[in-house]
């Protein structure tokens, strides 16, 4: 049973009283106030969020661009021009699995939830993730043999698109017009950017484009089972380490058939001792980096949401371009500029369209000034428009959990 009570402190009291089958008070009933956040108090918290998501995008950029520059460098012909992307790939994805078991045994009380994945569970949600998230890097990937940095970022721009598509799919956002205005205000900021390139190369593109509507649905899912506290995956470390396996097990799969690997193996690059240490070292180490940037991602994830994190995936694109003009020779035009600018301005307008829309959500505080967990009271708690001030909408989720955990004895 759930009782609210107003009070002129701007508390609001949330009594929840759950009895064991006996009619004895249940050891985990609960009887407190619950305070609703200032505008004052609510632009704190959002400065301090912006601050810690803002490291963690910013370990992510530097991260991701020095893992485009490297897989730039390890597959072009230009350069070291080693065969299979796929191959390195997947080499990468049990560097990450064996990472993160190394913090998950190394470090438990941080890195091993309470609570382990069951079998369905596995089956329903993580490996569908794994799976697109495996096709997603490995397309990316091949495709960088066949097309340009740049025109690699033009088509996987399109991605946004796609996160935001799946974002509304599945709950994880809620519709608005103003939001699509901006996203497509910076999807046309990034084609400006690239807009000087000539060599079209079709498998390459769909190549891209595939990965970039397989990169929507992935983040989309990534962010529900970070969500999934009851099945022990709302840990970014201990859901890398549930995953890593199936993307590692996917993407040698289609390395195998795709490349080859005989081919790999009888390459130059392991054709005497010394060659294949030096490939192998070319092939492991960097596997620490997409380590530290899928962690940093699922961080920003978990933190802010999928669309957010696509976002921040556009700034580090800007970067990506950057950095190719200043080690590849890509040239930047006044066109190119200009879609920077524009893209910068669409990025202004996401984060000022953020900040308003925290503004009036309402948040519920402990006595430490804190924001409450949704599952610690059971759902949201906001405040309707009526007379009688504040009220609570709780979702239906702790009726739920509480019927699961306490079910009715049989009568008779």
């Amino acid at each position: 049973m759930r009782s609210l009570e107003q009070h002129p402190n701007g508390y609001v009291h949330l009594s929840s009283l759950r009895r064991s089958l006996d009619g004895e008070p249940d050891p985990d009933s609960y009887d407190r106030a619950v305070h609703l956040a200032s505008l004052a108090e609510k632009k704190r918290l959002w400065w301090r969020n912006a601050l810690i998501n803002s490291l963690f995008i910013a370990s992510w950029f530097l991260f991701a661009t020095l893992i485009s520059v490297y897989n730039k460098w390890m597959f072009s012909l230009e350069h070291y021009g080693f065969p299979s992307p796929l191959f390195v790939t997947t080499i990468h994805m049990w560097v990450q699995f064996a990472l993160a078991a190394l913090l998950r045994y190394t470090l438990p009380r941080h890195f091993r939830p309470e609570h382990s994945p069951g079998r369905m569970d596995y089956i329903r949600k993580a490996i569908p993730t794994g799976i697109t998230t495996g096709l997603d890097i490995g397309f990316s990937n091949l495709s960088l043999k066949l097309i340009t940095l740049s025109f690699y970022t033009m088509c996987k721009s399109s991605s946004l698109v796609f996160v935001l598509l799946f974002a509304f799919l599945l709950r994880l956002e809620t519709f608005s017009f103003r939001l699509v205005g901006v996203i497509f205000l910076i999807c046309v900021g990034v084609l400006l950017m690239v807009a000087t390139e000539t060599h079209f190369v079709l498998s390459g593109f769909l190549l891209v484009t595939s990965a970039s509507a397989l990169g929507g649905l992935r983040w989309s899912l990534t962010q529900l089972l970070l969500r999934s506290k009851n099945i022990g995956l709302s840990n970014p470390a201990a859901t890398l380490f549930w995953l890593a396996p199936i993307m590692g097990v996917t993407l040698a799969i289609t390395s195998a058939v795709i490349d080859g690997w005989g081919k790999v193996f009888s390459s130059p690059f392991f054709a005497t001792p010394g060659e294949a240490m030096k490939t192998l070292f070319f092939l492991f180490c960097p596997g620490v980096l997409a380590f530290c940037m899928v962690l940093s991602e699922f961080y920003i994830i978990q933190r802010a949401g999928v669309v957010p994190m696509s976002i921040a995936g556009i700034a580090k694109e800007v970067t990506t371009i950057i950095c190719a003009a200043w080690f590849f020779g890509d040239e930047l035009t006044p066109l190119n500029i200009t879609g920077v600018a524009i893209t910068a301005c669409g990025i202004a307008l996401y984060t000022y369209h953020k900040y308003k829309r925290s503004m009036v959500k309402n948040i519920a505080l402990d006595p430490h000034g804190n924001p409450l967990p949704e599952e610690a009271i059971g759902g949201d708690v906001a405040l309707e428009a009526c007379q009688a001030g504040e009220t609570e909408r709780l979702t239906e989720d702790l009726d739920d959990v509480l019927a699961e955990q306490h079910p009715q004895r049989p009568l008779g």
